[in-house]
């Protein structure tokens, strides 16, 4: 007899979890016994755990106290959270640089008026060093002179298969334009840069199609095609293509202009670039390597984190009440049970909080509040340092600290360390320039290295 199964009920470990409603199914008896099969895979696939221990496996790339393995070596950027003191790893303010130059000073003017930041920085991070303005300008007209797409690509392959994940759309495409390309096979730093450069220029014109595509055929919504304007910068060209009337702010450009920036590179040793360093190692080419991180990138555990933070955020308003939720404690509860395992996935994780390498803090939180402000819709309410920082047992510590947000979290009842949002506040509220050097906080995020690059930086910032 065939066996109904509601296609709104997934299969775990722990029983079934319902994510939504939709129309039973009807599997055959056949498709049954091959799914009793598959109950057996975990079983079967399953390495005891004292094995990685007793022959030193670094799972996930990490030592069993958490500090990263030596895979690789790389002079393009750097990430310090820690730092080892008489083998004990010991927490420390986060920093980032970029080709020896810090986050804070690349990124310390948050104006609209500053419009090319990713541009400057993409040049800085292929290049070597940051761009004169005319190399600037130079620079953009080449991205500006690669937004076209072949022709017949977006009604063939983006309009045509639409996919409800624009990620493996992104990857797809990337793959299909190695057809494109009459040097694909090609092993020369010319035609790395020229590759690089043209998937630079062409994926925010891609992601934007997609997304189109997807809200047509799944939501049956309009598909709307602007064309690029010559002369917008990245973060102008997607805003300029995604809004249905074409309309954004300075503020709202500047905003994603600083995120396509953070998101630009950390530290050549995540999942998705060890992915890149694992593909073109076997001499492939460069499509099929940056296809295969992108598909990286996709993963939860990875790029796609956001999308578990959304679904984290909507299980907990599900389980505290509306009226409870500036309650600490209720809220601290229900962390307590994630990371117990007790409740939302049942992983433990508490996606979107915390860092494999930082620890006190994250620089690219610090940067991507800063500039956040302005683009709020009511901003002024957002200014005073004091906002947002909690209320009860907890405010003197946030007050003294400077965080946004702190809760201990214990692990099945003892004590463990905590865990602290990736948003930390300085009390001067600046960042980057020279007006932090002589504050002891400023000192204490950036490195000492970066003072040779004081002078030069500043030259380049009055070039602009």
């Amino acid at each position: 007899m065939p066996q109904e199964i509601a296609t709104d009920l997934i299969r775990t470990d722990e029983g079934a979890l319902k994510v939504g409603t939709a129309e039973t199914v009807c599997i055959s008896e056949d498709e049954v016994e091959k799914v009793d099969l598959y109950e057996t895979f975990a079983n079967v696939n399953e390495i005891p755990a004292q094995l990685y221990k007793d022959h030193d496996v670094k799972r996930g790339l990490r030592n069993a106290d958490g500090s990263g393995v030596l895979a690789g070596i790389t002079n393009i950027s750097n990430v310090h959270g820690y730092r080892m003191e008489d083998g004990v790893k010991v927490p420390d303010e986060g920093s980032l640089s970029l080709r020896g130059y810090d986050l804070y000073d690349l990124l310390g003017d948050p104006s609209p008026s500053h419009r090319y930041r990713f541009e400057e920085l993409t040049y800085l991070l292929l290049m070597g060093e940051l761009p004169t303005a005319d190399d600037l300008a130079r620079f953009v007209s080449v991205i500006d002179a690669h937004r076209e797409l072949p022709d017949g690509f977006t009604a063939s392959m983006l309009m045509r298969d639409a996919a409800p994940s624009i990620m493996n759309v992104l990857s797809r495409s990337v793959l299909q334009l190695y057809a494109y390309d009459d040097h694909a096979e090609e092993r020369t730093p010319k035609h790395e840069i020229h590759t690089a450069l043209s998937l630079i220029s062409r994926l925010p014109r891609i992601m934007v199609l997609s997304y189109y595509s997807k809200r047509a055929r799944f939501f049956h919504e309009s598909m709307i095609m602007h064309r690029f304007q010559e002369g917008e910068t990245t973060a102008e060209t997607i805003l300029s293509m995604l809004r249905p009337d074409r309309g954004y702010t300075p503020e709202e450009a500047a905003m994603l202009d600083v995120m396509l920036c953070l998101h630009a590179e950390h530290g050549g040793g995540n999942n998705s670039t060890f992915t890149m360093r694992v593909l073109s190692s076997a001499d492939t080419d460069a499509y099929s390597a940056y296809a295969a991180a992108i598909g990286s990138l996709k993963g939860y555990r990875h790029g796609g984190a956001n999308h578990k933070v959304r679904a984290m955020q909507n299980d907990l308003k599900e389980n505290i009440p509306l009226e409870r939720w500036d309650d600490e404690g209720a809220v601290g509860d229900y962390l307590r049970r994630v990371v117990r395992k007790e409740a939302y996935d049942k992983t433990g994780l508490v996606y979107g909080m915390g860092h494999a390498v930082y620890t006190l803090s994250d620089p690219r939180a610090v940067v991507c509040k800063r500039a956040g402000i302005p683009a709020a819709p009511d901003h002024r309410a957002h200014r005073s340092p004091d906002r947002g920082r909690g209320t009860g047992r907890l405010q003197g510590a946030l007050r003294q600290c400077g965080y946004v947000f702190r809760l201990r979290l214990f692990h099945d009842g003892r004590p463990g360390r905590p865990l602290y949002a990736a948003v930390r506040l300085r009390p001067h509220g600046g960042l980057g320039g020279s007006s932090l050097r002589g504050d002891r906080l400023g000192q204490a995020h950036h490195p000492s290295g970066l003072q040779e690059h004081q002078d030069r930086h500043r030259k380049l910032s009055a070039d602009r």
